[in-house]
């Protein structure tokens, strides 16, 4: 089964692992608008890897794929104070390890469950590489206007 989700992921977690590596603990603290820092963008994109890591395991388990809606916003914006809570350098680590996570349990899923998982159409749930190019993207061009890392 073609899988090129997982040269997506590698390729994004990969950029995410090197901006984590560059950060110093001050440019963690860095704003990125709306009472978001960099490290509250680190905590937000480990809490949504974290999330599909659990569903893939629920998925996996069960063999049932369904659709898990929610609201996105309500969410975000319900865990702000939460991700604004835990030290940045965790926040940053912590998003680190969780893309490490769901990439290895995306790669070793069963092609009986990718198919399932592609068949709810929503690109993603197999390609975790768009929420990360997002955020490190925004994350760069941060640092660069600042002139840092």
């Amino acid at each position: 089964m073609d899988r090129p989700f997982v040269a997506e992921n590698t390729k994004e977690r990969e950029r995410l692992s090197s901006l984590v590596g560059r950060l110093t603990d001050e440019e963690l603290r860095f704003p990125l608008g709306n009472d978001w820092t960099i490290a509250v963008a680190l905590a937000h994109l480990s809490f949504w890897d974290q999330r599909s890591l659990f569903l893939m395991r629920k998925w996996k388990k069960s063999g049932v794929v369904e659709l898990s809606p929610i609201d996105i916003d309500v969410i975000n914006d319900s865990l702000l104070s939460l991700w604004l809570a835990i030290p940045p350098r965790a926040a940053a680590n912590l998003a680190v390890s969780s893309a490490e996570e769901i990439d290895r349990e995306l790669e070793e899923a069963s092609s009986d469950l990718i198919t399932k998982i592609e068949s709810l159409g929503e690109k993603s749930r197999l390609y975790r590489s768009v929420h990360r190019k997002l955020h490190v993207d925004q994350i760069e061009e941060l640092l660069n206007k600042r002139g840092s890392t």
